[in-house]
């Protein structure tokens, strides 16, 4: 199994009580553990507001992000979970992405995906179209960057967006351009774009969810004469780990004290809940963790990316996941 670590960013309140000249330090910190770690890829977030409300905390901007860490790590790979297609004309994007993979050596990820966080879109001017619409342009966009990144030029005459002979030189370092991730579980639209276009895929991580999932891709596949095989399945954990289980409840309740002044005692009880619930299949001992994305393995996940809440805070989670979880599953 390969392994992706989420840097904190401020999306998910995980920078509170950082003071924002501090917080390119935590950020990238973390980024230069998981360089000198075993980790094969560090991810952020493609936001501009927080969860699980809208705040005035910081959310800092991904690409921003990918570019700086191009620049200040040396071999961790760099993707994001996941672009929105419709925040950055695609042609855009594909040349932002190329100039970050330059810069890095050629080690971009591109998670992409249709995207679904309303109040973001709305706020920042984007309208909110229905998902038919939103997804035509996840689909056009990916055409658009697989085009400019193997052929240095692009045209399209889509529904949403409009090539016409666009330049794209330098190519990415990498050959046949940055591989694409396509986010998302939707069986009818997103599993089909994924089918013809990813290399790998990221939804849900459940195990019941997870076989389903991967039987809709398998089906698309064959429908579209493409390689299922070929395609690599991730799905994201939320993690939180210590040595026993009295251990992960300090944490936890750590956890939920830091965010409670922003969120509010119910808020953040609620923002706890996806830890807390029995289904969370990277909350416990690593041994219990490792049984859990074992199973998962044997149903074909083959990279799991994760969040570490208390990532900016105190690394000692993720020094205990990657001497005792890690070596369990490569």
């Amino acid at each position: 199994m390969r392994f992706g670590l989420f840097v904190p960013q401020g999306w998910r309140h995980d920078l509170v009580g950082i003071e924002p000249a501090a917080q390119w330090a935590a950020m990238s910190g973390l980024a230069a553990h998981a360089d000198a770690a075993e980790w094969e890829s560090i991810w952020v977030y493609d936001h501009f507001h927080t969860v699980p409300v809208p705040s005035e905390q910081a959310t800092h901007e991904a690409w921003s992000l990918i570019a700086a860490f191009a620049a200040t790590t040396s071999r961790v790979r760099l993707g994001q979970m996941c672009t929105c297609m419709s925040y950055r004309n695609p042609g855009y994007l594909a040349k932002v992405a190329t100039t970050a993979d330059i810069i890095s050596g050629g080690r971009v990820e591109m998670g992409i995906g249709a995207g679904w966080y309303e109040h973001e879109w709305r706020a920042y001017g984007y309208g909110f179209p229905r998902a038919g619409e939103r997804l035509a342009r996840l689909d056009e966009g990916v055409q658009i960057m697989k085009q400019a990144w193997s052929t240095g030029t692009a045209t399209l005459n889509g529904a949403h967006y409009q090539m016409n002979g666009a330049i794209f030189q330098p190519l990415p370092l990498q050959p046949g351009g940055i591989p694409i991730w396509i986010a998302g579980g939707g069986e009818k639209v997103t599993l089909r774009i994924a089918a013809q276009h990813a290399q790998y895929t990221n939804f849900d991580g459940s195990p019941e969810g997870f076989s389903h999932k991967s039987e809709v891709l398998r089906g698309h596949c064959a429908a579209q004469d493409t390689d299922f095989d070929a395609i690599t399945r991730s799905s994201n954990y939320n993690t939180v780990i210590g040595s026993t289980e009295a251990e992960v409840a300090e944490r936890l309740d750590a956890i939920e004290a830091r965010v409670t002044p922003y969120l509010g005692a119910e808020g953040a009880r609620g923002f706890m809940a996806e830890y807390r619930s029995g289904d969370a299949l990277g909350v416990g001992t690593p041994e219990q963790i490792t049984e859990r994305l074992t199973g998962m393995q044997a149903r074909g996940l083959g990279y799991a990316i994760h969040y570490f809440p208390e990532a900016a805070y105190d690394r000692s989670g993720i020094e205990l996941f990657e001497r005792e979880v890690m070596p369990a599953l490569r």
